[in-house]
């Protein structure tokens, strides 16, 4: 199924390339030989650090960092766009590699945005200066997660993640979960309560807390369906005390990270179209030269028809994709609808395409070395990613009708 260069740049379209060529130079590759690597219960042994450095070497590890510090920023007015045509790339060689590299661009464009000017100094080229070097915005707890933006907005909806200020510090205590990157980061966004006596949207705040910290440690890596090229981690803070200058946003911390939740929508729906992509490329590939009952598999009908469906779902989750995608770089007053209606509307149609690339490859399907199964596997990790289906949907409604729609929080009775 090719890919139209209808509205695209130039710029957009060697990019895509570009990153076209990684994938199937290094990362499909790789995914293929060493498809057991997935499993491997030591997280530091999965994805060798000469995938990551490849990707640095085409400038698709840094993109949102600011130029003068060394970095890749693409043209503002299509910064979003961009990003969902380089994740949707990556995603088609592995959605577990998008996902450790899109957490820096989303990152990367948050601190440009909030951070103080000494530490982007301090941590941006700390980011371009080495491969291997991860970010990771740790918001989610284990007894809080998307259900917070509904809006639950009074004070006992709040972070029970607290931090303290003591002098010239604060002091964070608490736990975050489901943490994308948790695991591998050296630089962490961290959302804390800072004033229970207020709704969450007035008394959250978040810091800049570096790796090795006191008081900071990886609890543990969370061992994931699919996506599991990314380690997803939980992390604790037992009085982890930072420097008071690395405050970023005080109090309205959770407004804020509108810079980081509009494009990382935008983004989740790109690597999963990517996933349904890569569904439908392999399976045009099998049905065209594997024979059963005399004959091809495309020329049985029931085939034919399915690899139609598959394909007419991805050409519906791209066109919506383009026109959330526009929305939110033009900053337009429907960008959130259309946010949440292509993250949820991706999760669900691009797990049918995987079902059916399952179900069309018959017994190989089913089969761990033959790789189409993890397809099924990493599509339905989107499903819960970035909030849940549910939750999208009443944000949805919230967004269309933002005075008549329900309240759905406060003290029970």
């Amino acid at each position: 199924m090719s890919v139209s260069d209808r509205g695209l740049s130039e710029e957009q379209r060697l990019m895509r390339d570009s990153c076209r060529a990684f994938v199937d130079d290094f990362v499909t590759p790789f995914i293929r030989k060493e498809w057991q690597r997935e499993w491997l219960m030591d997280p530091d042994a999965r994805l060798p650090a000469s995938i990551l450095e490849a990707a640095d070497r085409i400038g698709i590890r840094t993109l949102g960092v600011p130029e003068e510090f060394g970095g890749f920023q693409l043209d503002p007015a299509s910064e979003v766009q961009t990003f969902a045509i380089i994740a949707e790339e990556i995603a088609r060689g592995d959605s577990g590699l998008a996902d450790k590299l899109v957490q820096n661009w989303k990152v990367s464009v948050l601190l440009r945005n909030v951070a103080p000017r000494h530490l982007q100094e301090r941590w941006f080229p700390r980011l371009v200066g080495d491969p291997a070097f991860l970010l990771a915005h740790c918001l989610t707890e284990p007894r809080g997660a998307s259900d917070r933006w509904l809006p639950y907005n009074v004070p006992e909806a709040a972070m029970h993640t607290r931090a303290v200020q003591a002098g010239d510090e604060w002091v964070i205590n608490g736990r975050k979960q489901f943490i994308s990157n948790g695991y591998d980061a050296g630089l962490f966004v961290v959302y804390a309560n800072t004033n229970p006596k207020v709704g969450m949207l007035q008394g959250t705040s978040s810091f800049l807390v570096p790796r090795g910290t006191p008081g900071l440690t990886v609890a543990r890596c969370n061992e994931t369906i699919g996506c599991r090229f990314m380690n997803n981690g939980e992390l604790a803070f037992e009085d982890c005390r930072v420097p008071k200058d690395h405050l970023l946003v005080a109090n309205d911390a959770l407004a804020k990270a509108g810079i980081y939740f509009r494009p990382g929508k935008i983004i989740q729906a790109a690597k999963n179209l990517g996933v349904g992509m890569a569904a439908h490329e392999r399976t045009a590939d099998y049905v065209q030269h594997y024979v059963q009952g005399g004959r091809i598999l495309i020329k049985h009908q029931a085939v034919a028809l399915r690899l139609a469906d598959m394909a007419t779902r991805l050409a519906a989750v791209r066109a919506l994709l383009r026109e959330a995608s526009r929305a939110v770089d033009e900053r337009g007053p429907d960008a959130d609808a259309l946010c949440n209606m292509v993250k949820v509307f991706a999760s669900e149609e691009i797990m049918k395409v995987a079902q059916h690339a399952v179900e069309l490859h018959g017994g190989n399907g089913a089969m761990l070395d033959f790789g189409i199964e993890k397809l099924l596997r990493d599509a339905s990790i989107f499903l819960h990613m970035d909030a849940t289906a549910d939750i999208s949907r009443l944000k949805i409604v919230k967004a269309l009708f933002p005075h008549t729609a329900g309240a759905y929080a406060g003290a029970e009775d």
